[in-house]
């Protein structure tokens, strides 16, 4: 049998509401198990041949590894921007218990 794999996803956005949105269409459509909401972020970066300098809120997403490309559609749908950060980590260790807990309420895909 395989073994499942479990990332982390960051997802930068605009301010709260987008936040909220996309992590509870996250949430409601079963690709991850839970968003958390990071408030008042600076990001420092360029775009378009300039340096931007941007308040945001950072998505902490978790989820499996074959939910990625699903939460990566619903954030392109729901995002402002025209280029969203949208990056997974692995996890290389997590509790067995809340690993087991993102296989209950993840869909397979």
């Amino acid at each position: 049998m395989e073994e499942v794999g479990y990332v982390v996803m960051y997802v930068t956005v605009p301010n709260r509401e987008v936040g909220i949105k996309i992590a509870k269409r996250l949430i409601e459509e079963k690709v991850a198990a839970c968003v958390n909401i990071v408030p008042n972020i600076t990001s420092v970066y360029e775009w378009e041949g300039k340096v931007e300098v941007s308040n945001e809120e950072l998505l902490i997403i978790k989820t499996r590894k074959d939910a990625v490309r699903a939460v990566e559609a619903i954030v392109k749908e729901e995002h402002p921007y025209e280029v969203p950060e949208i990056i997974a980590t692995e996890i290389i260790w997590g509790s067995k218990d809340y690993l087991d807990w993102i296989d209950e309420v993840v869909i397979r895909e």
